[in-house]
């Protein structure tokens, strides 16, 4: 506080110091006081240019920016082989997503709503490579986060608006900008209740899960706190509504094929059984998922219905985890190759070698991650001796590979 008595004055406003709060000093007995140190700075907030912060600005879109479907599946097939059904889903939702985003107001009041999706695929057919593929392709935020960790609000683990503070964290707190943003939940599979009967006593890390995603999943003011963990009174929290950020889940959902089979294999009794007869393809029952098979496997109805879009991903067979190994930008075997000439050596496969990786992750069941797992066994050797040699060129011969696979303890890749 300025003190009373000493005839001070503000050189800018001239009021005295018996009239203001603060009053500072400055050069050659000029003083300022508070209020107008306040409307200096409003006055160099209205005229200075504002510089965004780094990760701001880069989430401005446009019409004439936006990319069509059919060029969001061209972008996704430069990384991911195969599952072009999932790849329509989300090529479609991400542009509506898109559309939202620029609808204006009109006349006839209609607003787009969202439509989040869920995938449901095998380990390995590439659920969280189609998320992360896309990432690089789009103009607003988004974020991958992890339901396994996950839990009630004041149970060991993270609560469930922690999805919200990766989301602000990746837009810099622009809440603005994350509010128009696209989460991508892996692994919701693992926030299913433990039986298809309500739980009597408390599934803090299931269903309880699945309810406190209901209100992030539908659109609403979420308090969220900005370095995530656990909330408490004292912390300053963040509001952040939901209503525009699209939700985009997948999970394994093990064991789903069992609840697929059993409604498919329910007959109709009576004279027009015969005729409602199809062929199934019990190969890949995926393909015939519905949203009452995600109920059986303990999804709550509640949720199941914020996910109104159900996809799935086929499983992998031995043509597409043959391309997955070389055909891709970022192929496993493209990988390696880069690894090498950064040592200035020139690495090749023989073609049979590729047939006998592929073999080998068929036998496996582990998908496109096994194929990574075999590769990194075969090379082991070879990258911890080429950068001790000079040599320009090594080529991995069939013989080889398979002298690698015999001495490796293959047994712990082995599923059960």
């Amino acid at each position: 506080m300025a003190k009373k008595g000493t005839g001070r004055h503000c050189s800018f406003c001239g009021r005295s110091e018996n009239e203001v709060s603060v009053l500072m000093p400055g050069h050659d007995n000029s003083f300022i006081c508070d209020e107008c140190i306040e409307q200096a700075h409003m006055l160099l907030e209205e005229y200075m240019p504002k510089t965004p912060k780094a990760g701001k600005g880069n989430w401005k879109i446009s019409r004439e920016d936006l990319p069509t479907p059919v060029e969001i599946k061209k972008f996704l097939d430069q990384y991911v082989i195969g599952q072009d059904d999932a790849k329509r889903y989300l090529a479609v939702s991400v542009f509506n997503h898109y559309k939202r985003l620029l609808q204006k107001q009109s006349a006839d009041d209609v607003e787009i709503e969202k439509s989040n999706i869920i995938m449901v695929g095998s380990t390995g057919t590439g659920k969280t490579l189609l998320a992360k593929t896309i990432a690089r392709l789009l103009k607003v935020p988004f974020t991958i986060v992890d339901a396994t960790v996950l839990t009630e609000a004041g149970y060991v683990g993270e609560d469930i608006e922690s999805i919200l503070t990766r989301l602000l964290q990746v837009a810099d707190y622009d809440v603005a900008a994350a509010e128009r943003g696209i989460v991508f939940i892996d692994e919701i599979d693992k926030i299913a209740r433990k039986s298809d009967n309500p739980s009597i006593t408390r599934d803090v890390s299931g269903e309880g899960v699945q309810q406190g995603l209901l209100k992030l999943l539908e659109g609403s003011i979420v308090n969220v706190p900005p370095q995530g963990g656990r909330k408490h009174p004292d912390q300053k929290m963040i509001p952040v509504n939901t209503k525009n950020i699209l939700f985009i889940c997948g999970g394994a959902f093990d064991g789903i094929e069992r609840k697929i089979a059993q409604r498919l294999n329910t007959h109709v009794v009576g004279y027009s059984a015969a005729k409602d007869v199809v062929k199934i393809d019990r190969g890949n029952l995926m393909q015939y998922i519905a949203p009452q098979d995600l109920k059986s496997f303990g999804l709550i109805p509640e949720i199941i219905g914020r996910l109104p879009i159900l996809t799935y991903l086929n499983p992998l067979d031995r043509t597409a985890l043959r391309n997955i190994l070389t055909e891709p930008k970022n192929s496993i075997i493209k990988q390696y190759v880069k690894l090498f000439e950064m040592d200035g050596v020139k690495l090749e496969f023989q073609p049979e070698v590729f047939e006998y990786i592929v073999d080998k992750a068929i036998e496996y069941k582990l998908g496109a991650r096994g194929l990574r797992s075999i590769v990194e066994t075969i090379m082991m050797d070879v990258m911890f001796e080429i950068p001790s040699q000079k040599a320009k060129k090594y080529e991995v011969t069939l013989d080889f590979a398979k002298q690698q696979m015999g001495k490796a303890n293959i047994s712990r890749m082995q599923t059960a």
